[in-house]
């Protein structure tokens, strides 16, 4: 039976016992060389255009931080004791998680530019594509994306729920000034982690089942 989305988060919470502090460590690192080293350039005299060019250059540069923070979180999840710094592996498979988040970002503006509904189920559906690029070394961009697509089939309604089910969270973070977000986001990350790991043993026990399937003599 699929576990609900209530026990996905209870695992998430069991997962974190014990290592919230590396959680917490490695969110702060997110958020401040995401939000707050990006404006360093406000200190220096830059055109209209340069800083343009910066926040440009600058945004590029983080997918990869992007990547290695979900992945982060799926390796607690796994009982893997990641180390903070291993929120940078990203850089280390450089070219394949840019090229790979980046395409996953276009097509997401490319439907939100049409409709805000189909953009918002297509980023469901290419939800779990870091995760995928995370167990598949050898898969690149559209293909994981595609199977991203095949994975979250029947299933993007019960992700979107997910993400609904942290709203009240979200706004008491907010009326915190923002500190809880510290420990909300590692909660949502490792409960992201948690859905896909749901999601990839149902994908395997239905690969068993066919394989049983179709070596079973024909009566």
């Amino acid at each position: 039976m699929k576990p609900t989305n209530s026990e996905l988060r209870k695992q998430a919470r069991m997962t974190l016992e014990g290592h919230w502090g590396g959680a917490v460590v490695a969110t702060l690192i997110f958020f401040i060389v995401g939000s707050v080293l990006p404006n360093i350039s406000l200190l220096f005299p830059l055109s209209e255009a340069g800083q343009v060019s910066w926040n440009l250059v600058w945004s590029f540069l983080l997918i990869p931080l992007s990547w290695g923070f979900c992945i982060y979180f799926l390796s607690l999840l796994r009982d893997q004791n990641p180390q903070v710094g291993s929120i940078f592996d990203g850089y280390k498979d450089f070219v394949r998680v840019f090229t790979t988040m980046l395409l996953m970002s276009v097509y997401i503006a490319l439907w939100l530019l049409l409709l805000i509904v189909p953009g918002i189920i297509k980023s469901l559906s290419y939800a779990m594509t870091p995760y995928i690029l995370r167990d598949n070394p050898n898969v690149g961009a559209v293909e994981a994306i595609h199977k991203s697509r095949l994975m979250m089939d029947g299933s993007k309604m019960k992700l979107f729920l997910l993400y609904l089910s942290f709203i009240g969270w979200g706004i008491l973070c907010v009326l915190t000034c923002g500190i809880g977000f510290l420990l909300l986001v590692p909660y949502v990350q490792t409960s992201l982690a948690a859905f896909y790991e749901d999601l990839r043993k149902e994908e395997a026990a239905q690969m068993e089942e066919t394989v049983v399937e179709s070596v079973q003599p024909a009566e």
